[in-house]
This record gives C-alpha cells, structure tokens and sequence, in this order.
C-alpha cells in the first residue's frame, strides 16, 4: 500500500522511526526541528510581506519599492533549502513507495537502510562544492542593497549539512550497530568498485547516459530514495565517474533551477490553499454548490467536481484542495448511499481533471523552465479541465441513476439566497485573483499575497473563523511542501544540464521531429509518454527534465505552446491520479481513509473519461487557445 501526506502533495509514504534509545540523538532531532522550522515559519511570513508592500506601494502609492524582489529572491533560496530540511526530516519529499511496500518487512528494512545510504551519500557529495560555490559568489555583489550573493547561496551548503545530521540520526534510529556496519561495508564496496570502474566508463561514451540517467535513477526510485536525491546522486555520479566537469556546476545548476523569482509562487499559493481552508471559504463554496444540486441524483458528485474546479483555481496544490474538498462532501455522500471506492475514485480523478486549473503549480513550472507566458497559461487553462469536468459528470450520471434521495429535502429558494450571500465573498476569489493579473496589478508572483491578504480579511472580519494557533504549523507546512518541490526542482535542473551538454538534448529534438506523422505523430507519442512520466516522476520533476528539451520540437512542428502545454499538463495529470503508481491516487485514499485495493476498480471509468477528454484537448487546438 502507498500512503501520502494528506497536505504534502502526493508525495511519500513517510519511514516511521522510532526513538533512538539513545537521548542525545532525540535532542539533537529536536534541535534540528527548531533550527530549520522557525526560520522557514519567519522566511515564509516575510516573503509574503515584502511582495505585498511591493504590490501595495506600485499600485496604490504609485512609488515602487526598488529593492523588494532583490530582497525575496535572496531570502528565497533560504526558505527553499530550510523547507527541504524539514520534509527530510518529516519524510515529506516525493518518493514511489508502491515497490518496496510490497516487499516483506525483513527486505523492506533493509532496501530502506540502502534508499537512506543514497540520500546521506548524495549531502555528502555536495557540501564540499557548495562551500567552494559560495567562495566563488561571495565577491559578486546585489545590485540594490549590496549584499553578497555568497549570503544567500550559503543556504545550500547549510542546508546539505543540517540534512547530513538528519540522515546520520535516522539511520542510527533505523538500524542497529552491526546492521548499520554490514549496510556501510556493503554500501562502500560498491562506491569503491564504481570508482574503480571509471576509466571503463570513459570508454562507454552515451552509454553512461542509460546507466545513470535511466539505470541508476530507475533503481533509486524503486527503492523509495526521494526523487530529487535520485535525480541528484545520479547527476554527480555521472559527471564524478565519466567527465572532468567540476561538481561545483551542479551545485550551480540548483540554485539556478530553485531561485528562479516566478518560483517563489509555490510557497505561496501553498499557504493560500491552506489558509482557504482554516478560515472556511471552501466550506462556504462547498455548502452553497450542495444546495442548487444536492437534490439531484448524483448531485454531491456534482457539487465535488464543481467544488474541485472552484478551489484548484485558488491553492495550486491538488492535495490541498482534496483535502479542502472532501471533509465537507464526503461523509454526506457516504450518508446516502455512495460506495467508499467509488467516492475516492471520483476524488481522485478530480484532482486529475483540475490540474490545468490556474494558478496550477505545474503551470509556473512551465512558464519558468521553458518560458512560456504564465498569463497565456493560465487563460489557456480553464477550459481543458471544463472539457474534463463535463467527461467525469457523464460518468456520474450513469453510475447515480439508481441513487435514493427518499430522505433528501430539496434546499428552498430563501436558502439557496442566504448560502450565496455567504459564500459570495469565497467565490469571488477566484476572480479576485484572475482580475489582478489581468489588470496588471500584480505579477503572477505576486498575486497570490493579494489572495492572501484578501482570504486574511473576509477570514477575520467577514467569516469570523481564524484560529491563530494553527498559523505557526501553516508557515511551517508551507515551508516542508514548498521545500519538497523546489529541491525536485534544482535537483532536476542539474540532471537537465548534464543530460544537455552531453548531447542528449539535441539527439531527442532530432529524434522527435522526424517522428512519422508530423505534428499529430508528434502529439500522440508526447501524450503517452507524458502519461507514463506523470504516473512515476510526477509532473514538476518531469516538466523540468523534459519541458525545455521538447518544447521547442513542439513550436518546430507547428504547435502552439500553450497547447501542447494544456496536453502535456492534462497527461501528467492522468498519470498522477492512475493506479499502480500514480501517488496522487493514494493521496486521494489518504485523504478518504480508504484502502487503495478498495478504491483502485472503482478508478478506471473514470480515467478512460479523462483519456477521452485528453484525445478532444489535443485533437482541438482552440479549446486551449481560444481565449487567448
């Protein structure tokens, strides 16, 4: 079985460890906790204060503040490397555990032992050239405030050393001495003999490509090594064992991939998702919806993928808004009838159908790595997972046709008025939100601390729901989520580097153009191959590795971007929510408390709706480009 944080993106099932039974590594595990989780609470806060009062200052005050992007960009990289500590720690980076869950428990232990060996072996291999990357930065200078930027890139190598610590403790938690001893002996012969094998690996030339970037990669994953510390062991391996390419690059290559200024979105719209939820606007949005449709058969299925599309266009994170969602929905649903698997199989295809959704986190990945417009992306985005919606409504239709409303009352016209005055602040989000972008307000980073400030205000004054104990834990999932994606991020932009200047990048293009069939040859092999990628890498290390290879093919054979975005996005989708190794689908049981086996030949009808609505997206350009 594959279990997920509910909030922390359908990621990991998480190792449970157990105290160490000896007290100093419980204290230092403590110490570690408020070391990264204060400062990432504090960073998380400040960094939607400072694009705020930039916002607040250029629009309203018509006097820009000059250095606010200067200052969140170098706070950023903090709040990245802090954020990725903390979902080490909590066992919240992204990982496949399909595999190795089904192992038995004693060869479970040990391929765990192994997947925190690579993790340890990759920190290891990348505090040396971080420290040499921050003697290299630290005579250039930011421009505004002056600051050297070694300040800000320090983050890493602080980082790579607190994870150092965190997998020293967990390891000391998860085995005893001569197993630690045996896993270490065996660990070191094989790094010596990969070592020993490299004058071999000169000679292979593009061979080495399939061995690490595929073999190696392959094998972390299936072992359950979080997938940026695969892509990142696999990357220093590669360029250690079979080039002269000092490693400081990678170290470089990250921090290019995780500063990025349009990246800082993601902790953003994170915390929005959260904040949705503890002031009640989702529960507004859900209670409203339930009573235009609750009466009709099916109708709270209805009412769910409505609610989806309502609040995708608000979080950003799927997991989010599934667990915004399905609290409200799912126990009246249960109520009446409907089938645990039937109701997460729904749940989450949903999720599926709304990842094209602005301001989906996927969406500001592409617009960062291949630099497509974020604004055409988010125009272009409504419309396919309409298309999607109305596939998986056609489902629902057929299978609630027997439903029982016997004890349903039908909502009366005072009370449909009364819900939409209360909801009305919550559904006016979403437009909130789309309306400051399209104005020019605010950029696509900054908007979501409009979104912020504005579900801040209607929480308090409006909803009178905001539980200040709950903000502290808030800032700090932020920080562990946000952390998770940036580290695949950076870790994937040093993988898409070494996969470019070997050549790769230029063999793939070639390759894809001469595809038989043209543009419709190329769209069909992208479709599938993006289905298979969404299933195992998810979609933003995918985007990453692959967007800026087979985006410009795309614009080669004549196809709009922003349409092969929309498929590209709707496939990864599809992938993520398919079982057996779709973690967005044991999100969704996570999240229900319902066993993936249960709930898994409920799924497929609804997929085959979405794979439908998929071949329209892609058979139709206009319905990503029409409203553009």
């Amino acid at each position: 079985m594959h279990t997920s944080q509910p909030l922390a993106g359908a990621a990991d099932a998480g190792v449970s460890f157990a105290p160490s039974p000896y007290p100093i590594l419980n204290k230092l595990d403590r110490l570690l906790a408020w070391a990264s989780e204060v400062p990432a609470a504090i960073l998380v806060a400040l960094e939607i204060l400072i694009l705020l009062a930039g916002v607040t200052s250029r629009y309203v005050f018509n006097a820009p503040i000059t250095w606010s992007d200067e200052l969140a960009s170098i706070l950023f990289l903090w709040l990245a490397m802090l954020g990725a500590v903390i979902a080490l720690r909590r066992g919240e980076h992204m990982r496949l555990t399909t595999l190795v869950s089904r192992l038995r428990p004693g060869a479970r232990h040990w391929v765990q032992l192994a997947a925190q060996l690579v993790v340890a072996t990759f920190v290891l291999e990348i505090i040396l050239p971080a420290y040499e990357y921050f003697q290299d930065q630290w005579m250039i200078t930011s421009p505004a405030l002056e600051i050297h930027d070694g300040l800000r890139v320090a983050a890493i190598g602080v980082g790579a050393v607190m994870m150092m610590a965190i997998v020293l403790i967990r390891l000391l938690q998860q085995a005893r001495g001569r197993q630690l001893l045996i896993a270490l002996a065996c660990f070191g012969l094989l790094c010596g003999a990969l070592w020993a094998a490299q004058p071999l690996f000169f000679k292979l030339g593009n061979i080495n490509l399939l061995i690490f970037f595929v073999g190696v990669v392959a094998v972390c994953v299936g072992c359950g090594v979080p997938i940026a510390f695969a892509f990142g062991v696999a990357t220093l391996s590669y360029l250690a064992l079979t080039t002269q390419t000092p490693l400081t690059i990678v170290v470089s290559r990250m921090d290019e991939g995780m500063s990025a200024l349009i990246l800082l979105s993601v902790p953003l719209f994170v915390f929005l998702g959260l904040l949705i939820e503890m002031t009640g606007l989702a529960r507004a949005m859900v209670d409203f919806l339930a009573s235009l449709l609750g009466h009709v058969r099916g109708g709270l299925a209805y009412v769910l993928l409505g609610a989806m599309y309502l609040v995708s266009g608000i979080s950003g994170s799927k997991a989010a808004d599934m667990a915004a969602v399905a609290p409200a929905l799912l126990p009246e649903m249960k109520r009446r009838g409907a089938e645990d698997g039937r109701m997460i199989a729904l749940l989450s295809s949903s999720g599926a159908m709304s990842e094209t959704i602005p301001p989906s986190l996927v969406l500001i990945t592409i617009g960062s790595v291949t630099g497509v417009s974020i604004a055409a992306l988010f125009a272009g985005g409504l419309l396919p997972a309409l298309i999607g919606a109305l596939a998986l409504a056609v489902v629902v239709f057929f299978h609630t046709r027997s439903e029982d409303l016997s004890s349903v009352k039908r909502a009366t016209m005072g009370q449909i008025i009364k819900l939409f005055f209360i909801a009305l602040p919550a559904l006016a989000l979403p437009f909130v939100i789309r309306t400051v972008v399209a104005e020019g307000i605010a950029t696509a980073t900054e908007v979501s601390t409009v979104g912020i400030a504005y579900t801040f205000v209607v929480g308090l004054l409006i909803y009178r729901r905001f539980d200040w104990k709950r903000l502290y834990p808030m800032l700090v999932e932020t920080a562990s989520l946000s952390g998770a994606i940036l580290f695949i991020i950076g870790c994937a932009t040093a993988m898409a580097w070494g996969l470019t200047q070997s050549g790769f990048s230029h063999l793939l293009a070639e390759s894809m153009s001469l595809v038989p069939g043209g543009k419709a040859g190329f769209m069909v092999i992208s479709v599938f191959a993006f289905v298979i990628l969404g299933s195992v890498l998810e979609g933003i290390p995918a985007i990453v590795l692959f967007g800026p290879l087979l985006f410009p093919v795309a614009r080669a054979v004549g196809i709009h971007e922003v349409h092969y975005a929309m498929v590209v996005v709707f496939a990864m989708g599809l992938g993520l929510f398919a079982p057996p190794f779709g973690v967005g689908f044991y999100a969704a049981c996570a999240i229900g408390r319902v066993n993936p086996d249960h709930a898994m030949k409920y799924v497929w009808p609804y997929l085959g709706a979405l794979f439908i609505a998929l071949i329209l997206i892609a058979a139709v350009p206009w319905i990503s480009t029409g409203f553009l």
